[in-house]
């Protein structure tokens, strides 16, 4: 298991002195269980989550094991090498021609620096990263979230927009209707700044009988 790069223990008790009905659901759901999911690169990591949108899992894997046949499997994806390959070649594989175009860009725009590498993600604000990546076709901020929370282990990013999350909180809270992205933000003020801890939780929330 790769560790979220901040303190647990710190962030439940935050959580808890801070709202009661968040240190219910985290004493009903137990110990936090989440992990990173470290990649070579952004570049690769969105290549994956444009393959995987919309897909299940296993069609998703296996369109994008084809995907990544397109290149050395033993170096990191190389967004140089990507963006020569033929749209016919990608779609030969199933990609659509929106994920085509999506990947095609994210190539481009990783080359011109828009999309930051590795090194260059650290000093970038979870905003920052946001703005440049959303800038790429068919990449939406749920998307950089996800990037955010699983992949870089930053410990305040709120996927707002998340069903999942909307409705882990009208269970929590008892909530008589879904609530609005702007109300999940509202009710999520006092968790801050951690933030991606609350949602893994209110996730975990929809599995309790």
């Amino acid at each position: 298991m790769n560790p979220v790069p901040f303190s647990i223990f710190d962030a439940i008790t935050h959580l808890s002195e801070q709202d009661s009905t968040m240190a219910q659901l985290i004493h009903a759901v137990g110990p936090f269980e989440g992990e990173m999911r470290p990649a070579h690169s952004p570049f690769e990591s969105i290549c994956e989550s444009i393959v995987y949108q919309q897909l299940s899992g296993k069609a998703a894997a296996t369109i994008y094991g084809r995907f990544r046949a397109l290149s050395d499997p033993d170096q990191p994806l190389d967004p140089n090498h990507v963006v020569t390959l033929a749209d016919e070649r990608l779609r030969a594989v199933g990609l659509s021609s929106a994920k085509t175009a999506a990947i095609k860009d994210l190539a481009s725009k990783t080359i011109e620096g828009i999309v930051p590498t590795q090194d260059q993600l650290e000093p970038l604000s979870d905003e920052e990263i946001i703005e440049r990546f959303t800038s790429v076709k068919g990449v939406g901020p749920w998307t950089v979230k996800m990037y955010l929370m699983f992949r870089l282990g930053r410990p305040d990013v709120l996927p707002h927009t998340d069903l999942g999350i909307q409705k882990g909180l009208m269970k929590t809270y008892g909530l008589s209707e879904l609530p609005s992205p702007k109300l999940v933000e509202a009710m999520a003020e006092p968790w801050r700044p951690y933030r991606t801890l609350a949602s893994w939780y209110l996730w975990r929330s929809l599995d309790l009988e």
